[in-house]
């Protein structure tokens, strides 16, 4: 009202707001702007980012994505992250929109960055923290039904969004194994952040796949050859902008993560991979704390994840950081796989080449000397990499040589032909 407008400039004028926010570091709530530990003018919801804990009820869960287990017709993990710590959090699930079931519990893992370490590629005002601290949660549900779409929200005390529908997702569970039914699925590796990592993703969504594989150098959240803290540029921050611009999609196409030479992020850990391991929930079945080493089955498809990084003499920080263990543990892999009259085709996909022409990274000589052989031996039908920043696929190769041409839409058989690899 015109008699009232002097009052209402002087009260709750820009500048005002801006002197508070300058002096106390408060921000603004819905009902009121506060210093800390001043009473309130009038009732009302108040928030502050500064204070030591903020209640569930303020805090909402974002960057949501799934992952199977080792066995897809059963078993899916559920993962995502909040903006500060949450007490319970949990996942809700059901084959009925809204009909979910009672919270089963997640895990909370907390991934402390050292501002120091990084290198922002957004500003930062210069009372900023001297570290920040990731919230990511995962959950493993375990015994589903086979060939099921389940739906599922997440949420943690003080928010429960069960009866918020648009914030449900869904995923469907694999066909029990051994089944030959016709499914899909997509691959590629070194995404990044940014509008074509977008596009991609929308292409996926369109797709509609079963389930997608993502072959390292997912966020580019570290620039850099990887391995190499004194010297590589990071961003911890970038996995959050990953996360949330793939979550259209991630949230109910799983994505089987393999590692690549940018997830090597030394501050963490001596491999490199502690981030990985708060971000990620793999099946991880090679060994006791192996890290996105793993075999899983899709129907009648058998697949495996490698680190390429073991057999890289390209980014050499991991060369043999497992000393021999992944090697012998393929091996086994593979035999095993060939050994079940129910598996029709192996898949292997890791983050480096074993053969391309590409002049940046090129063939990596390390999975050319060992895993190879044993594509040979075991009559592996597709290996898929990222890391060489474009498209190629060879003809069958075996021994190192190529077998026969395949032209576009031909037919190979691996027992016969050999391997086919595609970057």
């Amino acid at each position: 009202m015109a008699e009232k407008h002097d009052k209402f400039v002087n009260q709750y004028s820009r500048r005002t707001l801006f002197r508070v926010g300058a002096v106390s570091g408060a921000v603004l709530a819905a009902g009121s702007v506060l210093l800390p530990g001043s009473a309130a003018a009038s009732p009302g919801p108040t928030v502050l980012l500064n204070a030591d804990k903020v209640a569930g009820s303020a805090l909402r869960p974002f960057g949501r994505h799934i992952a199977f287990g080792a066995d897809p017709s059963q078993q899916v993990a559920v993962s995502w992250q909040v903006p500060a710590a949450v007490t319970a959090p949990f996942v809700r699930i059901g084959t009925v929109p809204g009909d979910f079931s009672p919270p089963i519990p997640a895990e909370v893992r907390a991934l402390t960055s050292q501002m120091s370490w990084q290198h922002p590629v957004e500003e930062v005002p210069p009372n900023s923290p001297k570290s920040i601290t990731q919230y990511y949660l995962h959950a493993r549900i375990d015994r589903l039904l086979p060939n099921t779409t389940y739906y599922y929200v997440v949420g943690h005390e003080g928010y429960d969004p069960a009866t918020r529908l648009g914030e449900m997702a869904s995923f469907r569970t694999a066909p029990a194994p051994g089944g030959d039914g016709t499914f899909s699925f997509t691959a590629f590796g070194d995404q990044g952040v940014g509008y074509n990592a977008v596009a991609t993703s929308s292409l996926i969504a369109g797709l509609d796949p079963a389930f997608h594989l993502a072959m390292g150098d997912l966020s580019y959240a570290l620039e850099g050859e990887g391995g190499h803290p004194e010297e590589d540029k990071y961003d911890a921050r970038l996995w959050d902008s990953f996360f949330v611009q793939n979550e259209p999609v991630t949230a109910g196409i799983p994505w089987m993560m393999a590692l690549g030479n940018h997830e090597m992020e030394g501050w963490y850990s001596a491999d490199g991979y502690g981030g990985v391991r708060a971000r990620f929930t793999m099946p991880d079945n090679a060994w006791d704390g192996s890290t996105c080493i793993y075999s899983w089955r899709y129907q009648n498809v058998g697949l495996i994840s490698l680190d390429g990084n073991d057999v890289c003499y390209n980014s050499p920080s991991n060369l043999d950081y497992t000393k021999g263990r992944q090697l012998k543990w393929l091996g086994r892999t593979l035999a095993a796989f060939r050994a079940d009259p129910t598996i029709d085709f192996i898949v292997v996909y890791c983050h480096q080449c074993t053969y391309s022409t590409c002049h940046s990274n090129g063939a990596e000589l390390g999975a050319q000397k060992d895993w190879a052989p044993l594509f040979d031996k075991y009559q592996v039908d597709l290996v898929l990499n990222g890391h060489n920043h474009i498209y190629e696929r060879t003809d069958p190769i075996r021994a190192g040589k190529a077998v026969k041409k395949v032209p576009s839409r031909g037919t190979t058989d691996p027992v016969k032909d050999g391997t086919t690899y595609i970057t």
